[in-house]
Order: C-alpha cells, then structure tokens, then sequence
C-alpha cells in the first residue's frame, strides 16, 4: 500500500483525477440500459465513500458483462488510486490502467490511462522522496534530543561540582579519603565514595615498587593515615603520612634493613614554588608525594589528621 500523499499532493491528485473523468462523465457510458444501472450502482457507492464495494461491484459487472471490461478497468484504477480511498493501492491502479493499455491499445480510455499512469508515478516518487526527507528530520530530532539530554546531564554533573566547590570554600566538606596511583602520577581526595578534586603529582626519584628501606628514594604502597602535619615546613607545607605499618616494618626486619619514615604529602621547597605545576613533569622527592603550594594548603584544609591514605602501585 502506498504513503499517504502530502495535502497539496493530494489536492494536485484530485485534480488531475478530476480532469481525466470530467469528458468521460459528460459522454455517457453509451451501453445498454443493464449496462448503464448496473455502472450507476457502482458509482454511487464509489460516491458514498464506499470504496471497496464500488470495487467488488465493478468487478461483477466485468464478469457478467465483458464487452465493458475496458471500462471497468478503468474505473477501478481510479478507484485504486483515489486520494480519498484510505485503502488505496497505487501498484493495483497501475495494473488496472497498464492492462487497459495492453488489451485494448484503441479504448477511448487510452490517453486518459496513460495520464493516470505518469501521475501516478509521479506521486509515488514525490511520496518515496519526502518519506525518505521525513525519516531524515526524525533521526536529526532524535539526535537533538539525545544531544539535549547529553547537555543536560552535563549541566546537572557541572551543578553538582560547583555545589561541592562552594562547599569546600565554606568549610563544610572534609575529605575522609586520599587515594595516590603513582602509575597515573594522581592525589585525589574523597568524601562518601566520591571524589573532591584530583591533583597531578610528583613522586620518589626511584618510583616504580614499594619502599623497602631508608634512602631507596621511592615512594611507599600499602594503607595509612595521616598522622600529623608540619606548617614550617622546608617544602610549604607537609602532611605526615603514617609510614612505616607493619606490614612495611615485618619486611624491613626480613631483609635486615630501617624501614625509613618522615613521608609527606608536601608542597615545592621554599624558593622554588615559581615553578608551579610544572613540578610534576619529573619525580624529584626522596619518597615523598610532591604538590604546588596552592595545593597542599588546600588539601591540608580538607584532610583532617586521621584521613586514610591509601597508595597504590
């Protein structure tokens, strides 16, 4: 079954079906008395919107009445294609008119079917083309909408990082978490499972593996706490973190060596924080977990003593 013409295609269709039928109408049917009832017959019921039983009536009078076959075939085409006929059937009109054409190339009705035929075609391209358009600006507005939706979510996730920001300034958050991936080179701190802030971070000289022993330069691995902090600090400002445990002093005593301490999440050293972030191009503590002065002073405003650090490979 065929697309629904647009509205102006459709008006354009009557028109043209209009003007086909108009002589043909004036002529007459020119057959006998049976003939002409029995084609009424079907006409009024085409003209009460009947469609399907004008259709099934043409067909009978075909049957009964074959010298009139041309004609039946033709009023079923029209019928097949009528733009009022919500059951319509473009490819069956074109059958009807194709046949007509083919079994009687002499019919009055010829011209007429040969310009029902191209209109038609017409109409079922121009149909075939603004469906194709009509599926193209569905997908589009599918696609805005994902992409609204996609701006939204983003300004909500937007909404919530600056309702955590303004919670920092004010005070009212503390971080209860510290994660350090010396893999990524990233500090990021943690309140209920989320994350606060990420910081990019410099770490030991020698920073792949655990710290086994004082002065190997690395930075150590395992679950600690901070346990203190230093305000006069050589590097700004430090954060004591809980190393040794004693899991890092079980495998000191094994390999017979100290264990080291004083590892700090700390800022640039005193006279060098013009540097900034670019500290973090390279590991240059002796262990520790180096940050910009900004940011160690901000981290040690959200970490209370007591925080856990936990540092992973």
């Amino acid at each position: 079954m065929a697309e629904k013409p647009t509205r102006m295609g459709k008006h354009l269709f009557l028109a043209v079906i209009c003007t086909v039928l108009a002589p043909i109408l004036m002529s007459g049917c020119g057959g006998a008395y049976k003939a002409k009832s029995a084609f009424a017959e079907a006409n009024d019921l085409f003209s009460q919107g009947n469609y399907q039983a004008s259709l099934d009536r043409y067909e009978r009078i075909g049957e009964e009445q074959p010298l009139t076959r041309e004609r039946v075939l033709f009023e079923m085409g029209i019928i097949y294609a009528y733009p009022k006929n919500e059951q319509r059937d473009y490819q069956k009109a074109l059958e009807c008119f194709q046949k007509l054409i083919k079994d009687y190339p002499e019919s009055v009705y010829r011209q007429n079917s040969e310009t029902m035929i191209f209109t038609i075609n017409n109409v079922v391209l121009k149909d075939s083309t603004i469906a194709a358009q009509q599926t193209k600006i569905e997908a589009l507005q599918q696609e805005v909408k994902g992409r609204e939706d996609e701006i939204l979510a983003l300004r909500q996730q937007i909404e919530s990082l600056e309702q955590k920001y303004f919670a920092f300034l004010l005070g009212n958050v503390s971080a209860d978490k510290i994660l350090i991936e010396k893999k990524e080179r990233r500090l990021m701190l943690f309140a209920k499972g989320e994350v606060l802030k990420t910081y990019k971070i410099a770490l030991g000289g020698d920073p792949i593996g655990p710290k086994e022993r004082q002065g190997d330069n690395k930075t150590p691995e395992g679950t600690y706490i901070i346990d203190s902090r230093n305000r006069d600090s050589r590097y700004h400002l430090s954060l004591r973190i809980s190393y040794p445990n004693e899991r890092d002093k079980r495998r000191a005593r094994e390999l017979g060596v100290s264990p080291g301490g004083d590892i700090m999440i700390h800022g640039i050293k005193n006279g060098f924080s013009w540097v900034g972030d670019g500290h973090a191009e390279v590991d240059w503590t002796r262990g520790c977990i180096a940050v910009t002065d900004e940011e160690i002073v901000e981290i040690s405003m959200l970490a209370p003593n007591g925080t856990v650090v936990e540092i992973r490979p």
